[in-house]
């Protein structure tokens, strides 16, 4: 019989992290998370998401063993989104599913609906672990090779499991991988060499010692860019204050980028190095030696792939020449400083939302094509 029973105790949040890393044990493309990571993720007092955010953790238990988690969570700042936008009134979400079998998932997967309609929620959206900024989505392609840093991974049978328990997909991420060591086609180089020659263009990398300063241009670009996007929720400014102090160490400054046309910043880049590849083989643990292996890495990375996470061009040059001249010249510069100073090989762009027209278009002129895909579902409790 399984019982399932809220997460109440230090304990028990210490058996929702460990339940990922027993059943995802034998996934050879399973990077284990730091568990300092994860349990900072949960916790209220340490996630700045839960400033406008509730949410709840399950245990699944079988015969007293631990045999699946979940949570479920209502996003104050989704609620007030347009409904043709992903959210809006209603929209509850779930996350950070594990589960030993179908059976257990559908029991948990209960259980989060429950608790939603207990709050006056008539739609469940996930996974969603737990903000859409984190890691949306269940993994439906791209099995075969491990994902990059901040990017979710999870066993194949969820799909089944999820669409099973009465979910339809309501939106399709992508992600897409690129050999970075053969140069750009002939179409590109010549779109980047005519914006060089544009005086109104400046491309500057971020500055470091004005970290600040840097990250609330980002921000603000970030905010007028995706404001229509399907799914978009404004970062708030604890949730800004935990992003600046979690990426600050794998922020490089020939890895970032600032657009300028006429001195107003217009767009961004960021690219971080592929974490995952250094903490893959800490196995979660940064104790008794895996800090100081991590801390060494972090002071000069070498690694085989970097990840774009998030590109931006302001709403008003969208549907420019501009824009897509803007973005050309940003990722062939990091490219460029990627190879020399990192040692890489390879990049991946994404995640990218399946309708994004114009992100699709750069990806595809710089043959780039998708490795991963995932999946947000929805039902109608």
């Amino acid at each position: 019989m399984i019982a399932i029973r809220p997460v109440a105790t230090r304990a028990d949040r210490a058996k929702f992290i460990d339940i990922a890393y027993r059943l995802n044990a034998h996934d050879p493309n399973w990077i284990a998370p730091l568990r300092s990571e994860v349990a900072e993720t949960i916790n209220p007092a340490k996630n700045g998401w839960f400033s406008h955010a509730e949410g709840q953790l399950f245990l699944a238990e079988r015969d007293g063993e631990v045999v699946g988690r979940i949570s479920a969570h209502v996003d104050t700042l989704a609620l007030t989104m347009p409904a043709d936008k992903g959210f809006g009134p209603g929209a509850g979400q779930w996350g950070l599913l594990e589960a030993e079998d179908e059976s257990v998932a559908h029991a948990l997967i209960a259980t989060a609906e429950t608790w939603l309609r207990n709050r006056g929620l008539n739609r469940a959206l996930g996974p969603i672990s737990l903000s859409i900024w984190e890691q949306p989505g269940l993994l439906i392609e791209g099995f075969d090779h491990p994902p990059t840093v901040m990017m979710g991974h999870n066993l194949a049978e969820q799909r089944g499991w999820i669409e099973r328990a009465g979910y339809t997909p309501a939106k399709q991420l992508v992600t897409y991988d690129l050999d970075i060591v053969p140069d750009f086609p002939p179409i590109v180089q010549r779109i980047v060499a005519a914006g060089e020659k544009n005086q109104r263009i400046v491309i500057r990398r971020v500055d470091k010692s004005r970290f600040d300063e840097d990250a609330a241009i980002i921000l603000a670009i970030l905010n007028d860019a995706w404001r229509d996007n399907w799914g978009y929720v404004p970062l708030t400014p604890p949730e800004i204050a935990d992003v600046g102090r979690k990426l600050k160490p794998i922020v490089f400054e020939d890895l970032i980028r600032i657009a300028e046309v006429d001195g107003e910043p217009v767009a961004f880049l960021i690219t971080l190095p592929d974490l995952n590849e250094a903490i893959a083989p800490l196995k979660g643990n940064l104790f008794p030696f895996g800090w100081a292996k991590l801390l060494w890495w972090l002071r000069a990375p070498q690694c085989r792939t970097v990840r774009v996470p998030l590109m931006g061009v302001v709403k008003r040059l969208q549907a420019s020449r501009m824009a897509s001249q803007l973005a050309f010249m940003m990722i062939e510069y990091v490219r460029r400083d990627t190879i020399a100073k990192f040692g890489a090989t390879r990049g991946e762009i994404g995640w990218i939302l399946d309708d994004n027209q114009g992100m699709i278009a750069i990806a595809d002129a710089i043959q780039a094509r998708i490795n991963r895909r995932y999946t947000i579902y929805e039902r109608t409790l």
